[in-house]
């Protein structure tokens, strides 16, 4: 029997997620995303706390009307600010399971031009 896509899913994310962790200078950068918004947060594994988090719910992005590309592309430049003002300058992208296209690829790259490296 087939696997369902929740469960294709879950399978991809535990296999990105042996190797993939976190720590204080190199946080994972975890992205969530649903059918309406889309979430991401440097996550540091090793005491179990998030550093920095942005979503499209904040209000300076959900009162933009664009779409929901453009939208993850606004909360990566986001959440790269905020790294870089925690004085944090590289993390290690985890995308959950997710194909990196899309959302999550815009997410990454904003993320990117704006100065945070994985």
């Amino acid at each position: 029997m087939a696997l369902t896509k929740e469960a294709r899913r879950e399978r991809i994310k535990r296999r990105i997620r042996k190797v993939v962790t976190g720590d204080a200078q190199n946080p994972r950068l975890s992205v969530f995303r649903s059918n309406k918004q889309i979430y991401a947060q440097l996550i540091d594994d090793v005491t179990g706390r998030t550093i920095v988090a942005a979503s499209s719910k904040v209000k300076e992005i959900a009162d933009q009307k664009v779409n929901k590309i453009e939208q993850a592309r606004l909360v990566g430049k986001a959440l790269a600010e905020k790294a870089q003002a925690a004085g944090l300058s590289s993390a290690r992208f985890d995308r959950n399971g997710y194909l990196y296209h899309g959302r999550i690829k815009s997410l990454a790259d904003a993320a990117r031009e704006a100065g945070l490296n994985f």
